[in-house]
């Protein structure tokens, strides 16, 4: 796991601003510091090490083949490099080292482009072919990892975040204000899902894609190497045989993400999907083994969770470590969380991700399983009965819709849309903002948008036909690799980097999201449960008040009862009245005042609503303002 950052020209490469840029990401990597500079080819590669497989120098990068042609940096993991190196070895290939990293470098030289649909893990890829003057660019297939890059006339350079590419000279700081504001009022909407990113001059590998640059002339031919064929369909005349497939898939990718040279742990929330990957890792551990689990509290308000967690604790005889996310702390750590994000984050939900990747720095482990992509493979939110409702329709499953309808209607309210929410969806946004703003009432972001962006920002970009016939298959296909799930993903990436933190995802197995999408949609959601396999496959592992626990949520604090802490007001109170507030062309300064106006008079529920603006503006200035004026991050985050 590293921050990586490289540079293609057709002139000299000055290597000093090449450094001060990779400095900037210093805390993806602080067991190395290393670079390699080709003055001759104009090619220079700069990589930062966080030490996890082959903690020795053999492992260092940039690492060159024993020959010299081919010359790597990579950040992420190869989980089954093992089982590729015994292939390769047995091919006749010499190691030099026991890293992942050499596996990727003596693959390609065995497979070609092919090796990437054999790599297990997280990645983003540089290869560079020395005797070909070619770079092979790749990214992972769910997109855990981030490659970014900018294509100019004269230089080709790519990176791990933003920060690291803007600070390099010839790479202009403008953004789409339009793109920014849609994705901060609805999170997953576009920041992750297009090739083009928000700063205008910065692209982006999407999830499953790889690049080849040809060095001499800058040309590029961009593919994807990865997709999942959602024809592909298979029948079960037993469902324990489907249920019994998926927990030896699931069991396998857990173990192999816990091959580490340092110690791993685990995030545990309470929630389903963590307390699996807890129970699955004493499983294969054994009874005796110390293990490390990592847990948010929220004490004393609906969204702590501990009941939850703590039975897990208790079954698996874990060693427990708390974290209590405050608004205070959230006040002081505001511009840093800021900084190493890099975009507007969606809600408070990820500053208590930041606070549990603290707890396990401060404890040592440097590696963490975490249950993020269940949810949008399997349909963990209730609003997936919809697609669901629709698949068992075009199946013509009659019988079981009539059987299951009443129980989803009882056990999950929220599964379709009211007919008072489709009325209100059906009325044009433009009379719904005047009447909002008439009455002072209402609760929808765009409200709070001058004219012109509340009709830009729509409500929600349509679903994709990804031609399957399945519409609860299409939508987790699309929230898995399209949409909501990438988002997270950068999430998680820039909260666990900015701890120098490793996070592995046993349920972003390709394996897999190829088993459940080939599922009929009664094995993913069927007999009224969200994440069937799981409840039924994993059973096992799970307590029984975890297993049959139907509400889903999410992991976040009371993000509504920080409105209470006079700071936090005060907070609001000065960005709003901020002179950048105030000539703003995109919020409506008026607005957002009286909302605020409104929860000091006891509507905390609008919190979820003012944060949208405040963490833009919270954006602005401890990310954009810094970046394009060259600010070191060693001032921000003091």
């Amino acid at each position: 796991m590293c921050g990586i950052l490289g540079l293609v020209s057709k002139d000299p490469i000055d290597r000093g601003h090449a450094h001060a840029a990779l400095d900037l990401i210093a805390h993806r990597g602080p067991d190395g510091d290393n670079s390699w500079h080709d003055s001759g080819d104009n090619v220079w590669l700069g990589h930062r090490r966080l030490s996890i497989i082959d903690l020795s120098h053999a492992g260092d990068q940039p690492m060159h083949s024993i020959d010299g042609r081919y010359v790597l940096i990579f950040n992420g993991e190869i989980y089954n490099y093992v089982e590729l190196r015994n292939e390769l070895i047995a091919a006749g290939v010499t190691f030099q080292s026991a890293s992942d990293s050499e596996v990727v470098i003596e693959g390609y030289r065995a497979w070609g482009v092919g090796v990437l649909s054999k790599l297990n893990g997280m990645f983003a890829i540089a290869l560079y072919d020395r005797s070909q003057r070619m770079m092979l660019c790749a990214r992972d297939r769910y997109g855990e990892k981030p490659f970014l890059y900018t294509m100019r006339d004269r230089f080709f350079a790519f990176g791990s975040e933003y920060k690291a590419l803007l600070a390099l000279p010839g790479v202009p700081h403008d953004h789409d204000e339009l793109r920014v504001v849609t994705e901060t009022c609805q999170p997953g909407s576009s920041a992750d899902r297009q090739r083009q990113t928000v700063f205008t001059a910065v692209e982006q590998l999407l999830p499953g894609e790889a690049m080849v640059v040809n060095c001499a002339t800058l040309e590029s031919k961009t593919w994807r190497y990865f997709d999942i064929d959602l024809t592909r369909q298979r029948s079960f005349a037993n469902p324990k045989d489907a249920m019994a497939e998926f927990r030896d898939l699931f069991v396998d990718s857990v173990r192999i993400r816990m091959r580490s040279d340092v110690e791993v742990g685990s995030c545990l929330s309470g929630g389903l999907d963590s307390s699996a990957i807890v129970g699955a890792v004493r499983h294969l551990l054994g009874p005796d083994a110390v293990y490390h689990t990592f847990t948010g509290r929220f004490p004393g308000t609906p969204a702590d969770e501990w009941h939850f967690a703590e039975q897990v604790v208790n079954a698996s005889g874990v060693v427990s470590h708390v974290v209590e996310p405050t608004v205070d702390r959230f006040i002081a750590d505001l511009p840093s969380f800021m900084w190493h994000n890099e975009l507007p984050v969606g809600s408070s939900s990820q500053f208590a991700q930041w606070c549990v990747f603290h707890l396990a720095k401060q404890h040592k482990v440097t590696v963490l399983l975490d249950g993020q992509g269940a949810d949008e493979l399997m349909g963990g939110y209730e609003q997936y009965f919809a697609f669901y409702i629709r698949s068992l329709k075009a199946r013509g499953e009659t019988a079981r819709l009539a059987r299951e309808l009443p129980e989803i209607e009882r056990r999950y309210p929220a599964a379709q849309m009211d007919r008072a929410m489709r009325m209100k969806s059906a009325v044009p946004q433009r009379l719904r903002h005047a009447l909002a703003h008439m009455l002072n009432r209402g609760s929808d972001i765009r409200f709070g948008l001058k004219s012109g962006y509340s009709e830009a920002v729509s409500e929600q970009r349509g679903r994709t036909d990804h031609g399957s016939g399945d519409p609860l298959r299409d939508a987790l296909y699309e929230d898995s690799f399209e949409r909501f799930l990438t988002t997270l993903l950068r999430y998680g990436d820039r909260n666990s980097m900015a701890h120098s933190r490793e996070v592995r995802l046993p349920f972003c197995d390709h394996r897999l999201s190829e088993f459940v999408l080939s599922l009929p949609p009664e094995l993913i959601m069927g007999d009224v449960q969200t994440k069937r396999p799981i409840r039924e496959g994993l059973r096992e592992f799970l307590p029984e008040a975890i297993a049959t626990r139907w509400n889903k949520q999410g992991f976040r604090p009371p993000q509504d009862l920080w409105f209470t802490s006079p700071a936090f007001l005060e907070l609001m109170q000065d960005t709003l009245t901020s002179t950048s507030f105030r000539q703003s062309e995109i919020w409506d300064q008026k607005w957002w005042l009286k909302v605020l106006d409104r929860i000091r008079g006891g509507d905390l529920g609008l919190g979820w609503n003012l944060w949208q603006p405040f963490i833009h503006e919270m954006w602005k200035q401890h990310f954009l303002k810094p970046a394009t004026q060259g600010i070191e991050p060693k001032r921000l985050a003091a």
